[in-house]
């Protein structure tokens, strides 16, 4: 076996993976950020909204053929089809729930029938984004939080919007309207502009060539500490080193956790919460991409939060002390905020969580071919990992609810 020393090493590490890694990433974006620049500069010129909204949509529908090809096709069918039904229903109070079921049937009927499962894994990011979107527009209708249904150039510009519909994230109809309004540019903007994209590159850099030598030790704490200013998408601390499993899983996407909770979880509700918690979970389960692996994952996580939080909460009650699955708020009734059994209490719980992120993440061999990752684990796999492990996950997941009902 070859052997290296530490120069040689540092240099192939250069060479073999920081500089392509860098280089590709760029390769895919700047064109991206070029028609971003592109759209503000033009927003900048005073043109009529109408003429604001067409070229967001040019530069929407050119981002998506540079990055899927004659593919697209069906993120537009999916946009072309949501507004069909937004327009049918315009008198209707239950816009936001016409919308959902429509892009329901219209995932399973393309993760089933119609598309290839890897041509479709492919647009699954940009088909979330236009799904997210649409749903979230129709709710917004039906609660009066926008006004009136908007035109189809100001419906799907804002479902093409050229800084969101390939990456993310979503955002809501409101924050689109301010962007098209063409905020004035500014040395501080394109400070930050560079800023953040070098932070994006140093992450990317990060996680694909040191993370697999340094990721256990040093990138939780460094990761947080260099990505804290003005940080809005994720909170990596709060993932790496959690307080709770809910912790986890909002904090690891922020748009997409604020979007499930006000247009899935608040309007299932009504259903108990139990019930809204599957719903939300499924939901975003079918908008990931509705392969075996994802679903048993994101349904497990549904158990494990729920039976967390009921538990933490009973707790809370019984103990009167600040152990809930999120931090209390300052002025919280409970009589033990900060001794050391509230602070034991909380470590152990963030330590059980911890444990159920490694279990759950075991499904995702990263020495699986390309392939196999993008149609998805079966289920012979799933069901084979978690074997091996004894179930553990779901073993102390049932105990924690049989103590909360010990408990109660």
């Amino acid at each position: 076996m070859t052997t290296f020393s530490r120069q040689e090493f540092f240099q192939q590490l250069l060479q073999g993976c920081l500089l392509p890694t860098v280089q590709q990433g760029l390769d895919q974006i700047w064109l991206l950020l070029a028609i971003c620049l592109a759209c503000r500069l033009l927003w900048r010129l005073g043109l009529p909204s109408y003429l604001k909204h067409a070229s967001t949509v040019a530069g929407g529908f050119f981002s998506l053929y540079h990055f899927f090809q004659l593919h697209m096709v069906w993120v537009v069918l999916l946009s072309l089809l949501c507004y069909l039904v937004l327009f049918l229903c315009r008198h209707s109070s239950h816009r936001g729930v016409f919308l959902s079921v429509t892009i329901l049937i219209y995932l399973l009927m393309g993760e089933m029938h119609m598309v290839d499962t890897v041509t479709w894994h492919k647009m699954r990011g940009a088909q979330m984004i236009v799904a997210m979107k649409a749903v979230s527009l129709g709710f917004d209708l039906d609660r009066g939080e926008v006004g009136a249904v908007p035109s189809p150039v100001e419906f799907m510009g804002y479902l093409y919007f050229v800084g969101t519909i390939v990456f993310g994230p979503w955002i809501p109809f409101h924050s689109y309207l301010q962007a098209v309004q063409g905020r004035p540019l500014s040395r501080r903007w394109l400070q930050k502009v560079a800023w953040s994209l070098a932070l994006a590159l140093l992450c990317l850099v990060l996680s694909t060539c040191v993370g697999p030598y340094l990721f256990p030790y040093f990138i939780p704490l460094d990761g947080d500490r260099l990505l804290r200013k003005d940080l809005t998408v994720s909170r990596p601390l709060n993932v790496e080193l959690p307080r709770s499993m809910v912790e986890v899983v909002t904090s690891w996407n922020l748009p997409m956790s604020y979007w499930l909770n006000n247009y899935v979880f608040k309007n299932a509700l009504r259903l108990g919460t139990f019930s809204a918690v599957l719903v939300t979970y499924a939901a975003s389960a079918l908008l990931h991409g509705f392969s075996f692996h994802l679903a048993a994952v994101l349904l497990s996580l549904a158990f494990i939060t729920y039976v967390e939080h009921v538990l933490r909460k009973r707790l809370a009650q019984i103990l009167s002390a600040c152990v809930l699955s999120k931090p209390c708020r300052p002025d919280c009734p409970h009589r033990h905020r900060l001794g050391l059994g509230v602070r034991a209490l909380n470590l152990l719980f963030g330590a059980l969580a911890i444990f159920h992120l490694a279990y759950l993440g075991s499904l995702f061999d990263v020495d699986v071919d390309d392939t196999t990752e993008e149609q998805g684990y079966g289920m012979a796999y799933t069901v084979h990992k978690w074997s091996e492990l004894n179930w553990a996950s779901h073993w102390v997941t049932f105990g924690c609810w049989i103590c909360y009902r010990l408990i109660g």
